[in-house]
C-alpha cells in the first residue's frame, strides 16, 4: 500500500491508500457542475399533511444561508424548516425539504438564482435525518499534469482494485475536523479531557495558512496577548461562533465553559464527535497497515447487521472461532460489516488480534474512557458506539479530457475518501 500520503490527512488520523496504482493528481470544483450530489431516501409523500414537502435543488448555496434567505423571502421562522443532510456550497446539490404550514402557492415568492423549489406533496412527518439512506454523486477531476493515456490506465488501475477490496476504508474525510481549519478534533480532545481553556484558545487562535490574512492575524495577536476585548473589535463579523465566545471571555476572562456554552450544544457536540472521529481513523489506519481485511471479520471483531440494507451500529455481535464463517457469509453478501470504535465512557472494544489494535491506539493517546462524560460540560457526554470500517462503493468512470466518477455513498460516507484513492494528491 502506498503510505506517501499529505500532511493534512495525517493530521487527521488517515495514514495510508487502499490502492496502491499512483495516482491522477487533478482538481476538483473547478467549476460548480463539477460536483454533484443528490440524496438518496425512501420517502413517499402524500397529498395532505402540515408539512409541505419540495425537492431543493442549489446551486452554490450555502444551506444555513439559503434558509435564512428562504425564511424572509416567505415571512416566517427559519425553525419551520427541516432536512435531512448538510450538503455541499460549492455544488449542484438535490434534496427534500419541508416547511412547516406553508401553502404551495406561497413558494411563487421565492426567486433566487441557483434555486429551485419543486412541490413533491405534503406529509404529518417533517424531513430529518433518518430520512437519508446516503447520496449519489457525480464528480468531475480536471487538470491532471499526466497524459490522458497514462490517466485511463490508472483510473482503470484504481477502480479494479476498488472493486476487488469491496469498497475503500470508512475513513472520516477532512470535512469532519473542519476543511479549512482542521481543528476540531483538538478543540474536542481538550474539551474531554477537562481542559476547557485548552480547548477555547485552540477554536479561537489557531491560526491556518488557509484562513484570510486578516482572520490570521486576529487569531495571532490574541494568542500572544489574550486579550480578549481587542480581539472581539478585531476578529471579522462573519466569524460569529468565535465572536459569541469572545462576548463572554471579554466580560470574564477565565469563563471558558460560559464562552462554549455561547455556542449551540450541537456545535460544541461536533467537538468531541471529530476527536472520536480522529481515534477511529488511526485505529482503521493500524487495522491496514497490519494486513487485517475489510471484508471479512476475524475472531474477536465486533460486526454490526444491516436493516434496510444499510450498516445498523444498534444490533452488533462478537466475532468467534464458532461463528466467524456464519458471519463472514453475511459479510459478503452486505448484510453485515467490521466495525471499529468511536471511544466513548461505555465503549465495546474487540477481542483478539483487532481488539489489541483498537486497545494500541487508546493507550498510545492516553485516552481515560471515562473523560467522555464532561463532568464540566456533562450534556456533551458520549457513551460511544461502532462504526463500519468499510464503505461499498462501485465507481462507474467516464474519461474524456476530465475524468468523471459515479458513485453512491451510504449517509456518513465521505466522498473524498473515494476521490483521494484515484487522486492522491
Amino acid at each position: 500500500m502506498d503510505v506517501t500520503t499529505p500532511s493534512l490527512e495525517r493530521a487527521i488520523g488517515i495514514e495510508l491508500y487502499l490502492t496502491k496504482t499512483p495516482g491522477i493528481g487533478g482538481k476538483i470544483r473547478e467549476r460548480i457542475d463539477d460536483f454533484c450530489v443528490e440524496e438518496i431516501t425512501n420517502r413517499r409523500e402524500g397529498a395532505e399533511g402540515r408539512y409541505l414537502i419540495v425537492e431543493l435543488t442549489k446551486r452554490d448555496w450555502d444551506m444555513h444561508h439559503l434558509v435564512r434567505t428562504l425564511s424572509r423571502a416567505l415571512g416566517i421562522s427559519q425553525k419551520r424548516f427541516s432536512w435531512a443532510g448538510t450538503k455541499d456550497k460549492r455544488a449542484i446539490t438535490k434534496q427534500k425539504m419541508s416547511i412547516w404550514e406553508v401553502g404551495a402557492e406561497e413558494l411563487q415568492r421565492v426567486n433566487l438564482p441557483g434555486v429551485e423549489l419543486r412541490v413533491i406533496g405534503r406529509s404529518n412527518k417533517k424531513v430529518a435525518l433518518g430520512d437519508l439512506w446516503g447520496n449519489n454523486f457525480q464528480i468531475i477531476v480536471r487538470d491532471m499534469d499526466t497524459p490522458i493515456e497514462i490517466v485511463r490506465e490508472r483510473v482503470k488501475s484504481i477502480t479494479g482494485e476498488i472493486t476487488l477490496a469491496g469498497g475503500v476504508p470508512n475513513f472520516f474525510g477532512v470535512q469532519r475536523f473542519g476543511t479549512l481549519r482542521p481543528i476540531m478534533h483538538l478543540v474536542g480532545e481538550a474539551l474531554v479531557n477537562g481542559d476547557v481553556e485548552k480547548g477555547a484558545l485552540i477554536y479561537l487562535a489557531k491560526s491556518s495558512p488557509q484562513e484570510p490574512e486578516d482572520t490570521r492575524t486576529a487569531r495571532d495577536d490574541l494568542l500572544k496577548t489574550r486579550d480578549f476585548k481587542l480581539a472581539l473589535k478585531r476578529f471579522p463579523t462573519h466569524l460569529r461562533f468565535e465572536r459569541a465566545m469572545l462576548n463572554v471571555l471579554a466580560r470574564d476572562p477565565v469563563d471558558y465553559v460560559g464562552a462554549f456554552r455561547a455556542i449551540s450544544v450541537e456545535l460544541r457536540k461536533m467537538f468531541v464527535h471529530a476527536y472520536q472521529s480522529y481515534i477511529f481513523n488511526r485505529i482503521l489506519s493500524r487495522r491496514l497497515k497490519m494486513g487485517l481485511p475489510l471484508t471479512s471479520a476475524i475472531p474477536g471483531d465486533i460486526v454490526c447487521f444491516t436493516n434496510a440494507g444499510l450498516p445498523d451500529i444498534s444490533r452488533i455481535q462478537r466475532t468467534t472461532d464458532d461463528n466467524v464463517d456464519g458471519i463472514n457469509n453475511l459479510i459478503h453478501k452486505k448484510r453485515a460489516f467490521v466495525t471499529a470504535p468511536l471511544p466513548g465512557y461505555d465503549s465495546q472494544f474487540a477481542e483478539g488480534t483487532a481488539g489489541e489494535i483498537e486497545r494500541y491506539i487508546i493507550d498510545e493517546m492516553r485516552i481515560e474512557l471515562d473523560n467522555f462524560r464532561i463532568s464540566n460540560m456533562p450534556e456533551l457526554a458520549s457513551k460511544g458506539r461502532r462504526r463500519e470500517i468499510l464503505s461499498s462503493v462501485l465507481p462507474v468512470t467516464t474519461i474524456d479530457q476530465a475524468v468523471t466518477l459515479r458513485f453512491s455513498l451510504s449517509k456518513g460516507s465521505y466522498a473524498t475518501i473515494v476521490l483521494r484513492e484515484y487522486m492522491k494528491k
